[in-house]
């Protein structure tokens, strides 16, 4: 009976395979597409397997496989193959779980490979040596627009902002009424339901002290222009990372001058800038200090299969791509702990969720 698996999970060895059967992988463009002119070329790419450390050396029409207790070659036709069988059962499955396709097992039974998923410790998928073997290595996360895809910002109750409530003081039963208001879009109703009645939800402070620690580092007021495109996102349905900075640009949160957001575009330079930070390793919990994580670059597989490659070397492609191509999201309001007035030290606060990923298309 053949094995299942996620289609993310696929989705990694897919692009492991693809990348070893081509031996190159084209740059990506701000919007998503392969850039005809740059592309790089694989010698070596290192991943970590059950059995420790394994490096795939790309020799002429052969993959040479080197690491603890192996040393075998395998045709790259043969990567290749199993490549298309894995992507043409991601791509035909209606369900997130995806059956091994016939032979695939095999293979990987072939090439001793057992996790599809790579366990690593610093967050890479794998790492490629371009151009030349002993080139050093670039580190890589995977993200794929045919699979589920883990965010950008993981959420988490680590990621929430806090609004005090001011305006009005509400009374027990209030707001008991306001948290046990239930529907689709029960954070947003919560919001409107509280301004009804007279309250105001004023940005305090962000719940977690690394996470504000973080998010100083890319501006001391960078915490308060998360929290308004957290309302807004919340409020106006916008989840776009480029169109609520486009509204930032109206509403001024942090009341700068006109000239700073026409001409220099503060508002889209600071989003910019947290991306990258995002994409390169920044974690609400750890913290950040702009050191340089093993995380150099990404790896997109489009909707059709394609690899494209972004990386911190080219960095405006990378960041316009990110700009261009992230959007907030909701997070499980229970799991997350958000949504809902609680009080702390005599005062009612309501968190929000700060949460953004890749769009899929």
């Amino acid at each position: 009976m053949a094995f299942e698996a996620t289609k993310k999970e696929w989705s990694e060895l897919y692009t492991f395979f693809r990348l070893l059967a081509t031996g190159v992988v084209h740059m990506g463009t701000p919007q998503g597409k392969k850039d005809d002119e740059k592309k790089l070329s694989i010698a070596m790419i290192q991943r970590e397997e059950h059995n420790g450390t394994r490096r795939y050396y790309l020799e002429g029409e052969e993959v040479h496989v080197v690491g603890e207790e192996m040393d075998a070659r395998f045709p790259r036709e043969d990567f290749a193959t199993v490549a298309d069988l894995i992507l043409d059962a991601i791509k035909t499955s209606p369900d997130d779980e995806v059956a091994s396709p016939d032979g695939v097992e095999e293979f990987l039974d072939a090439v001793s490979i057992f996790d599809l998923e790579a366990k690593t410790e610093d967050r890479t998928d794998f790492s490629i040596a371009f151009w030349h073997a002993d080139a050093p290595l670039t580190g890589l996360v995977v993200r794929s627009r045919i699979g589920r895809m883990n965010p950008l910002l993981d959420g988490g109750r680590t990621a929430n902002l806090k609004f005090e409530q001011t305006g009005i003081k509400f009374a027990t039963p209030t707001v008991s009424k306001v948290n046990a208001l239930e529907s689709a879009n029960e954070v947003a109703d919560r919001m409107m339901l509280i301004d009804r009645l007279g309250g105001v939800l004023k940005y305090a402070d962000v719940a977690d002290k690394v996470f504000r620690s973080n998010l100083l580092m890319i501006d001391l007021h960078f915490p308060r222009l998360l929290a308004e495109m957290l309302r807004v996102m919340q409020l106006d349905g916008i989840t776009r990372v480029s169109e609520l900075t486009e509204a930032m640009n109206s509403i001024n949160p942090l009341k700068i001058k006109e000239e700073l957001i026409t001409k220099h575009h503060y508002y889209e330079f600071k989003m910019k800038q947290f991306l990258l930070a995002l994409a390169l390793g920044m974690r609400p919990a750890k913290i950040y200090n702009g050191t340089d994580s093993a995380v150099e670059g990404m790896l997109l597989v489009s909707g059709n299969g394609e690899v494209l490659c972004y990386h911190k070397s080219d960095k405006a492609v990378f960041e316009d791509f990110l700009f261009l191509n992230t959007r907030f999201e909701k997070g499980a309001v229970e799991k997350d702990k958000y949504g809902f007035l609680e009080r702390e030290n005599g005062v009612y606060y309501f968190k929000l969720n700060a949460k953004i990923g890749l769009v899929k298309r």
